[in-house]
């Protein structure tokens, strides 16, 4: 029998050049909190009409304002974080290092997401049972290599599998605050070199890894104020930057610098522990 993600998805082969960013999103239809995997999560908490509504700004601002294309895989009865498609996988080309979640709640959303980018053209890439590493969540490229988490989630063995796979180079740092349990809740890479982070998630070698990568000039820190509010959890579109409202400090900030600033009201995703960044994943 098909699944129902085959029932509901054509078979659209690899993705077209449109000239345009590629994104995958997934609609909450069946966002809820019903666990607790991270220190942010809410059960019960959810008033899915409201992140409906918010979801579907989201995705206004990333295609009508930030003239991204977006794709949807669809929404899994039973995988209510299947919405946070960032940690779906990491894609490289036409690579895609399927996620292998810590936690067994999102473990089933496993085969859902590598159906997607084995329909979508990608060659797709499975770890072992004992290795986790949770995609994009944890893996963001900046130029030519990327920056890494490990230990809340990923497990520090995986990021050989990123470089033996793509040929990318990583920066392994250790995320030290459960609260910043993947990289990309700490770290946002712009497109032009600019490096959004939270200095609080990171131990001191972490930081030198980042001052040694990144230029004074180039580096943008948040405060512990905007970080709680999800700021590093960004999407950046070109010069576009999208993330949670209420860091009018950052907006301003990057506004200075030469970025478009879209606040979008993402509360329902934050009882979750998700913001823009993690409904979002990049694959072209």
């Amino acid at each position: 029998m098909p699944s129902p993600l085959q029932e509901n998805m054509p078979k659209t082969g690899p993705l077209q050049n449109t000239g345009k960013p590629h994104i995958l999103m997934s609609p909450p239809d069946y966002f809820t909190v019903d666990y607790a995997i991270n220190p942010w999560m809410i059960e019960g908490s959810v008033d899915r009409d409201n992140a409906r509504r918010q979801w579907d700004n989201l995705y206004n601002a990333i295609t009508q304002q930030a003239g991204a294309e977006v794709h949807i895989i669809p929404a899994v009865e039973g995988l209510p974080d299947l919405v946070f498609t960032a940690n779906a996988a990491f894609v490289h080309d036409d690579t895609a290092i399927i996620a292998h979640y810590k936690y067994k709640e999102r473990q089933p959303e496993e085969p859902f997401c590598e159906e997607w980018f084995r329909n979508n053209g990608y060659r797709t890439v499975t770890l072992p049972e004992d290795l986790f590493f949770e995609g994009a969540g944890d893996a963001l490229k900046w130029q030519d290599r990327v920056f890494a988490g490990y230990r809340t989630r990923t497990d520090i063995i995986s990021h050989q599998v990123i470089t033996r796979e793509t040929g990318l180079p990583v920066l392994s740092m250790e995320l030290v605050d459960n609260r910043f349990y993947h990289i990309d809740v700490c770290i946002c890479p712009l497109y032009d070199g600019h490096f959004i982070y939270f200095p609080g998630a990171f131990d001191e070698y972490g930081l030198r890894v980042i001052e040694a990568n990144i230029p004074e000039s180039k580096r943008v820190p948040v405060t512990a104020e905007e970080a709680a509010r999800f700021a590093c959890n960004a999407v950046n579109i070109n010069d576009t930057v999208i993330f949670n409202k209420g860091s009018d400090r950052l907006a301003e900030e990057l506004q200075s610098r030469g970025f478009q600033v879209i606040q979008v009201d993402l509360s329902e995703f934050l009882k979750s522990g998700g913001s823009s960044k993690c409904l979002t994943l990049r694959i072209a």
